[in-house]
Formats: structure tokens, C-alpha cells, sequence
């Protein structure tokens, strides 16, 4: 009894001391300063875009942390299936400057501050704020690229704590792009990782996206909040008090080799596959191992399209019409396509694939759904051989 008494009371008291923690609360002094942390591309695919983070700094209380949206954790269970089907939790980490600038530093990307106009009430506003959003049962959240992530985190912490005292100016987005051209600005079009992106994104991408949407990239944020204004009694100040590099650094652009580049690569498949029909043309034959290796390997992209879009909750990949291209269903014919004589509706099969050929064309040029540059090589020798097999099982 007395041990369950005991036990009890330790319980008590470790609820209790965590309350207390938690309800402690530091007041920042007059010297204190809230800015925003922009640190420019790195050479890896998840740095290309920028980072975003808040810095709180007091050298009265001594404080001098970044609050950074972007963290995730290697160790959550089934880490790599949830960040495949879109339901990896990131989470909001505090660190100290002199690391967080080392870190960027060390890996040659430049950092720009912008400490903003904010009285010391709304200061402490924003500290609260994210001291609150860093308790663990707050600090997770569900990463999405293009609306939530540690960009748009940035702008909306200021709306929930500044809320229609901020005033943002859309003129700061002055040409407007398609979610995949703000995607696309950022990564090197012959590359494997803009080539998987680009493939992997549907149509849903393909339009212009707001002043609001465009934020979800960190040079937008700073565009943004270079442009916007707080409310002051009848009148509004501009929001960034002051601007200035940290860092100066540029990181070396990560080279392709061309050998190995997606547009190399891919025009060799589709220099083999124009090789081997005009061999076959020329002898009245037809390879069917060729035939039947292209209908597995579009068919299997195809499978992948499908499960992106509806097997995860990625919203970018959704509506995606390379299946045009890479149709699932040609796995079904993989092994009737080998034949000397296949099935009469093999045929009709291949005029269904040269008709969404087509579409996918009419797509690409009123501009439904942009495709990877890359694709146009292939894209061209799959309608030739299509054609080719159309006639040939035609004479037959």
C-alpha cells in the first residue's frame, strides 16, 4: 500500500513540475528582435528550394534560438512508406543560432535576415507563439510541398498572431507561374530528380498559382514580406525594419554529367527503338521482344502514376495524364504482344494507344497538363512504332 502510495505521489509531482514548466513563461526586454532566416538552394534534390526560419534574439535575456518548420524525424515508424503515401509528420525544432548558421555555412548557401517592425507586445506575441507551437504535443505537423511546409509556416504564424494588422501587397508576384514552372525554376531541367518531379506531378500543378501560393517557396516569402506593411494607428510602416546578408556564400551547382543525364539517356532508348523499326521495316518483320519490353516498362511507370495518385494523399499528383503514355493496362499484353499472331483485339490496343498519343498532344498544346521536355524523344519513337505494329498486323 505505501508503495502504490508512493508511487502515486511521484506521479503527482512529475505532473505537476511538467506543469509548471510549461506555464513558465519568459518575457523578451526591449532589446528584443524577431527576424526571418532565408538561406538560399544547396546542391542536394530537398535543398534546391531554399529554407525558411524565425530567429528570436535577446541579448538581455540572452536568447539567440531558430524556430525551423523543417525537421523530420528518420526514426518514426514506416518512415519512408508515410513519406511516400504524403502523411510524414514534420515538426518544429528549436536550435541556437551559432549552429544553425555553421550548419548552412558549412555547405556554402547564402543566409539573408529580415528583422521586423514589431513593437515589443507584438514580439512577444510571436515568441509565445512558437514556444507554444514547440511543445511536443503541438510541434507536429503533416508536410505538404506546395501548402504546408516551412515556408508557408512562416507567413501563416504571422497571420495568426498579427492577424489583419498585416497588410501583404501582391505586386511582389509580378509574373505569375504555374505551380510546376515555380518548381521547375529551381532544379536543372536535365536532371534525374526535375525529370522524376516533372513525371510524377499531374495536371492539377498546371495552373497560375495566387500571391498567396507562390509563397510556398522561401524567395517568395522574402519577396513577400519585403512588400508587406503592419498597421499603425491610422497609417501602416512597413513590415522588415532592416535587411542583410549573413552569409555570402553560393553553392556550387550540383553538375550533370551528359552521358548519364534523363535527356541522353532517354534519347538513346529512343534512337534503339526507331533503329530496330526501320530494321524491321526494311526485312518485313517484327521484334517482338522489343514490342513487349516497352509494354512492360510503360506499363509498370503506368502503375506507379496510378498509386501516386490515388493510393498517397499527394495533392501534386494528382490528374495525371502521362498515363497517357505509360497505360497500366499494357501489362496485360505483355505476353500476347510476343506472339507471331496475336489476338485481333491486340490490334484494336494499339490504335487506342496511338489515339491517346494524340490527346496527350492536344493536352501538351492548349495546355492542360505540361510534360517533361526529356519525354519528346520517346514520346515521338513510341508513336512510330505504334503505327509500325498497327500496319504490320494489318497486312497480316
Amino acid at each position: 500500500m505505501k508503495k502504490k502510495l508512493l508511487c502515486l505521489s511521484l506521479i503527482l509531482v512529475h505532473i505537476l513540475l511538467v506543469s509548471t514548466v510549461k506555464a513558465q513563461k519568459i518575457t523578451l526586454s526591449e532589446s528584443a528582435a524577431i527576424s526571418v532566416l532565408t538561406m538560399g538552394p544547396g546542391t542536394n534534390l530537398n535543398d534546391s528550394f531554399g529554407h525558411s526560419a524565425f530567429r528570436i534574439s535577446d541579448t538581455i535575456q540572452n536568447i539567440d534560438v531558430v524556430y525551423n518548420y523543417g525537421v523530420y524525424n528518420f526514426d518514426t515508424p514506416n518512415f519512408y512508406l508515410k513519406f511516400i503515401k504524403g502523411q510524414l509528420m514534420y515538426q518544429l525544432d528549436r536550435t541556437d543560432f551559432s549552429l544553425f548558421y555553421q550548419h548552412y555555412s558549412d555547405q556554402d548557401r547564402w543566409i539573408k535576415e529580415q528583422v521586423l517592425n514589431l513593437t515589443i507586445k507584438e514580439k512577444q506575441e510571436v515568441f509565445d507563439f512558437l514556444q507554444n507551437n514547440y511543445l511536443p504535443e503541438n510541434r507536429n505537423y503533416i508536410y505538404d510541398f506546395l501548402f504546408e511546409n516551412c515556408a508557408t509556416r512562416i507567413r501563416d504564424v504571422l497571420v495568426d498572431v498579427l492577424k489583419n494588422k498585416l497588410v501583404f501587397d501582391k505586386t511582389f508576384v509580378y509574373n505569375p507561374h504555374t505551380f510546376r514552372q515555380l518548381i521547375q525554376k529551381n532544379v536543372h531541367w536535365n536532371s534525374w530528380g526535375s525529370f522524376g518531379m516533372d513525371l510524377a506531378i499531374g495536371a492539377v500543378v498546371d495552373r497560375n498559382a495566387s500571391s498567396w501560393e507562390h509563397q510556398f517557396l522561401p524567395e517568395y516569402i522574402f519577396k513577400a514580406l519585403e512588400k508587406s506593411q503592419i498597421k499603425r494607428g491610422l497609417g501602416a510602416t512597413d513590415l522588415v525594419k532592416k535587411t542583410s546578408i549573413l552569409n555570402k556564400k553560393l553553392a556550387k551547382e550540383k553538375s550533370e554529367t551528359l552521358l548519364m543525364s534523363p535527356f541522353f539517356i532517354i534519347s538513346l532508348l529512343a534512337f534503339i527503338i526507331l533503329g530496330v523499326t526501320f530494321k524491321d521495316y526494311q526485312n518485313n518483320s517484327r521484334s517482338r521482344w522489343m514490342d513487349s519490353g516497352l509494354y512492360a516498362l510503360t506499363g509498370i511507370i503506368g502503375v506507379f502514376l496510378i498509386l501516386l495518385w490515388f493510393a498517397t494523399d499527394h495533392f501534386a499528383t494528382q490528374n495525371n495524364y502521362n498515363l497517357l503514355w505509360a497505360v497500366p493496362l499494357s501489362l496485360f499484353f505483355v505476353i500476347e504482344i510476343t506472339k507471331r499472331n496475336p489476338k485481333y483485339w491486340v490490334k484494336k490496343y494499339i490504335m487506342f494507344q496511338i489515339l491517346m498519343l494524340l490527346l496527350m498532344c492536344i493536352h501538351w498544346i492548349t495546355g492542360v497538363q505540361s510534360y517533361p521536355v526529356v519525354l519528346l524523344p520517346l514520346l515521338t519513337a513510341l508513336g512510330i512504332r505504334y503505327i509500325f505494329i498497327f500496319n504490320f498486323l494489318n497486312k497480316k
